[in-house]
């Protein structure tokens, strides 16, 4: 066959436009993609939930791929084993309890996943701010192209409506930061310092709503509550990915 580049562009941008206009409104956005915000947004779109996954890097998989000190592998502990079996990502016991796993390949599998379950991804978009009305609530985002956001130059920015909005910005909960600076009944407490044990037991009692149609999960759960950091382990990761999914379709009545 003969390629038209002109038909190659049509195709891109008919096609996106398309997708863009159908996520104008959604029922949830999950903003950050790293394993928290994967694991939300698969759950999610499996139970038939529009979801989109908002994300202001090229990349999707936040800190996970550059493993520890850009040594490729990571850990999950015992309690999220049953997670990397439902992703069928690989795995070796190092010793008991302690699971390593190729950063790589677990970013590729949640990604994918992701996919199968119809989350849609917009990467390269930054939330620059969020929209709340008389009820109180967040009710969507304001979205702008990341390169216009590093450049610095004066574009306005589009708007999207959603039910619920999950804060997988990792540790700088830059979602709830914005409600905090705007005078919101947000404070953001910021994370502490390393303490694996701890900041993996709790960050399932920090993956809450913390405001009105705002969740939060991952590492952005423990910045909020002030809570310790972990490091390159990820069991938490996912299963506060996993427990924002059913808080925020508890919410939809799902």
């Amino acid at each position: 066959m003969t390629l038209n580049e002109v038909t190659i562009s049509r195709a891109i941008l008919e096609e996106q436009h398309q997708t863009f206009l159908d996520y104008l409104e959604m029922d949830v956005a999950v903003v950050g993609g790293g394993p928290s915000g994967l694991a939300c947004a698969t759950l999610l779109a499996e139970k038939g939930i529009k979801c989109a996954l908002i994300e202001k890097k090229l990349s999707i998989g936040g800190g996970m791929w550059g493993g520890g000190m850009m040594f490729p592998r990571i850990v999950v502990q015992e309690e999220a084993r049953r997670l990397l079996d439902r992703f069928g990502i690989t795995y070796r016991e190092f010793e008991p309890g302690y699971y390593v796993t190729k950063s790589v390949e677990t970013v590729a599998k949640l990604t994918a996943a992701a996919c199968d379950a119809g989350v849609e991804f917009f990467n390269l978009i930054t939330v620059e701010d969020v929209m709340i009305h008389g009820d109180g609530r967040v009710g969507g985002l304001v979205i702008n192209w990341t390169p216009v956001d590093i450049s610095g130059l004066h574009v306005d920015p589009l708007t999207v409506a959603c039910t619920c909005t999950v804060d997988a910005t990792g540790h700088d909960a830059m979602v709830a930061r914005m409600i905090e600076r705007k005078g919101g009944s947000l404070q953001v407490k910021g994370e502490s310092f390393m303490w694996a044990e701890r900041a993996e037991s709790q960050i399932l009692n920090h993956t809450r709503e913390v405001f009105p149609g705002l969740f939060v999960t991952g590492m952005a759960a423990n910045a909020v509550a002030g809570e310790c950091r972990m490091g390159p382990i990820f069991g938490g990761m996912l299963l506060s990915g996993e427990r924002a999914a059913e808080l925020v379709a508890e919410r939809l009545g799902r």
